[in-house]
């Protein structure tokens, strides 16, 4: 197993001239103008809140302009209550007694049927800005069968937390989409999901090029150079995994190596995606080897815990917990490999690579090219990776002409 390395967000304070309005905010101050009269599916979780935490579900259930008719809930569910790759199954909201349509249980494509009467199917759900996290298949899957059966799709827009100027990796190798690389898009991808959904609508990537009646409800005042801790938005936990806005930069920066052993990323402790941890590992020896790399906006120390659950449940770990000045830093998502290469020779014994071989298959399918765990297995190194987690030119001129924001 590998070391532990916490990686939290130092980021200087910023004044906020004018809090970011999201899209929902933006629709209420409207009274529902782009819904008014029509009876409405929604697709939400937790995340779906407005500036003072009210639930969109709640503040469409009451609009007198709109009729609520529908539920549909992501990954980890409606209300948030399931752990990751749990499936969920159909049920009725207790609190508004409406039908809740999973789309992670027996399918992840709205059917025909639980479109039936509607008007609109309404996306309102925080993205965190990388690929391989779900919400981004399910909003793809969701436009299709709206496209399929003549219904609008109108999305709420919100801010991408890691701001809308980091993009990075390479897209999807040739047949290498999955419901966590469903589009041809870089890892981390630097868009909003509004400027998400323009981009796949736009591009054709629907099943058999078709394209939606799309309409996206914009925010006001958010810039790309904004990170979620510049918006004055609350944040609520987009999944169990990522209960503050600083987590969002962690997934990118320890989540692929977390799919070999997810309490080596701090699933099962209380610093997830913040984690890589090994069993009995020397945190001084590492923080020390760590801060030789002189790695643009990374400071480290030494740290040791101990996982309540997961994979390395009550065995001590030891490593390095991590901060990012997050304008600093080059690549979050490089970063684990470089972090990998050190555990490795400090600790080759600790090897994730090796003692996990039954995870290479979804370490391959997260980062949607086996290519790129060939070419670290060679040598061990993130030197190798390097070259191959290059955004092509093409893909940033082609998001650029989706923006919605400056």
């Amino acid at each position: 197993m590998g070391i532990c390395a916490y990686l939290t967000l130092l980021l200087a304070p910023i004044a906020i001239a004018a809090p970011v309005q999201t899209g929902l905010d933006r629709l209420v101050a409207t009274d529902f103008a782009a819904l008014r009269g029509k009876k409405v599916g929604l697709i939400t979780n937790p995340t779906g809140v407005d500036r003072k935490l009210h639930s969109t579900v709640d503040i469409f259930a009451t609009s007198k302009s709109i009729r609520l008719v529908a539920l549909f809930g992501p990954e980890h569910g409606l209300r948030g209550d399931h752990s990751a790759g749990d499936k969920v199954s159909d049920s009725i909201d207790p609190m508004t007694r409406l039908p809740v349509h999973s789309l992670y249980g027996l399918q992840r494509k709205p059917s025909a049927a639980m479109l039936a009467g509607l008007d609109a199917l309404v996306f309102d759900i925080q993205d965190i800005g990388v690929r391989s996290y779900t919400y981004l298949a399910t909003l793809g899957l969701a436009m299709e069968a709206a496209a399929e059966n003549g219904v609008e799709f109108v999305v709420l827009d919100r801010p991408n937390p890691l701001g809308g100027l980091r993009v990075e990796g390479p897209l999807p190798a040739e047949g290498r989409t999955s419901f966590v690389a469903p589009y041809p898009i870089p890892y981390v991808h630097g868009l909003t999901v509004g400027e998400l959904a323009t981009l796949i609508n736009e591009s054709g990537w629907l099943t058999s090029g078709l394209r939606a009646r799309l309409t996206v409800i914009p925010m006001r005042g958010w810039r790309r150079h904004m990170t979620f801790e510049m918006t004055g938005l609350p944040w609520v936990p987009s999944s169990p995994h990522i209960p503050q806005a600083a987590t969002a930069a962690l997934y990118p920066a320890t989540g692929i190596m977390g799919e070999l052993s997810p309490s080596m990323i701090g699933i099962g402790y209380t610093l997830p995606f913040g984690v890589m941890a090994a069993a009995n590992l020397d945190a001084e020896t590492y923080a020390s080897a760590i801060r030789a790399l002189d790695l643009p906006g990374v400071q480290v120390r030494p740290v040791y815990f101990t996982p309540y659950y997961s994979s390395g449940a009550g065995q001590r770990h030891g490593g390095a917990q991590i901060y990012l000045n997050l304008s600093e830093v080059r690549s979050l998502s490089l970063l684990q490999f470089q972090l990998m290469e050190v555990l490795i020779r400090q600790s080759p014994q600790s090897n994730p690579f090796l003692l996990n071989t039954e995870r290479w298959g979804m370490f391959d399918k997260v980062v949607a090219d086996p290519s790129i765990r060939a070419a670290f297995t060679r040598r061990w190194s993130a030197a190798d990776v390097e070259p191959l987690w290059k955004t092509p030119a093409e893909f940033v001129d082609r998001a650029r002409s989706h923006h919605l924001y400056r």
